[in-house]
């Protein structure tokens, strides 16, 4: 086993590209540092550093051994805030990242309340997609995930939260549509609006169609549900949004569903830990939060 230390160096080293600030941040001296990093090389068997004029850069080499190295630095220095938190329980961190919407519609009253409940827990919350947020837990930089399922990763353990139903939605241009059910395969001959392609959302909608024989080419992709819910009112096409999120804009005024002969299929949030990881104080309690009737979660 090589020793941590050195990896703390290479660390240092790789994220200030100088041997020098690494000393600094480390508080030891340069040769030090210089000494510890030829250690490394030398136990790896290869080279990881090349120096340059404006300090050092990292090899091929060093380049693959990085991440590796920077997912077990935040993961370390997430158990040294666990242990922290166990000291003291009226302190923590909750650290959690979701989407654009799961984050205006679902996770922001339960933020709040929990934010009355207990103001001293830092709360840090990344607005990321939800294969971006899975990224962020398997790094260690977050300790909770609030996802679009289904998502399929034996490294993280799923917790089911609310059901979820994506329909298709349009203002007064295609009233006309929700007269009655229409195929999937009729509507799509309509100018779609989506989320981007890289939401799991958007994933979900074009599998699923795909099983029925349809091919999903949305005209416009945007960012939000929010800004499909505006340019479909605009008359621009028909929106695929989650029912959910958009009760109020419902109105039967400038906004309507437009239902599917076979709906699709309904699914869920999804709550993401990272399997082996214990969770802090703060996250247990903001999970029982956000999952009341889930059985085992220890405070």
């Amino acid at each position: 086993m090589i020793d941590l230390e050195l990896y703390r160096v290479f660390y240092c080293t790789a994220k200030s590209g100088s041997l020098s600030k690494a000393a600094q941040e480390l508080f030891i001296t340069q040769p030090a540092v210089t000494h510890a990093i030829r250690q490394l090389e030398e136990k790896l068997g290869e080279r990881l550093f090349v120096r340059t004029s404006k300090g050092v850069r990292l090899t091929r080499e060093g380049e693959a051994l990085f991440p590796y190295v920077e997912q077990a630095y935040h993961l370390l220095r997430a158990g040294e805030r666990k242990i922290a938190e166990l000291q003291n329980l009226l302190t923590g961190e909750l650290k959690l990242s979701a989407g654009d919407a799961l984050c205006r519609h679902y996770l922001l009253p339960h933020l709040e309340a929990f934010h009355e409940r207990h103001p001293d827990i830092r709360i840090q919350v990344t607005n990321r997609t939800t294969p971006e947020t899975i990224q962020l837990l398997k790094d260690g930089r977050v300790d909770l995930g609030i996802v679009d399922l289904p998502v399929a990763d034996e490294q993280l353990e799923i917790r089911e939260g609310p059901v979820l139903h994506d329909i298709f939605v349009a203002g007064e241009k295609y009233r006309h549509l929700a007269a009655r059910p229409v195929p999937l395969a009729e509507l799509v001959r309509y100018p779609l609006l989506m989320l981007e392609r890289t939401s799991n959302t958007r994933r979900y909608i074009e599998e699923c169609a795909a099983k029925r024989g349809v091919n999903i080419a949305p005209d416009i992709e945007l960012g939000s549900i929010d800004l499909l819910i505006a340019f479909a009112r605009a008359g621009l096409g028909v929106a695929s949004v989650v029912r959910e999120f958009a009760p109020a804009e419902l109105d039967g005024r400038t906004l309507f569903e437009i239902r599917l002969d076979e709906p699709l299929p309904a699914r869920r949030i999804g709550i993401a830990t990272l399997k082996g990881v214990p969770l802090s104080p703060a996250t247990r309690r903001f999970i029982r939060q956000l999952l009341p009737e889930m059985p085992g979660e220890e405070e």
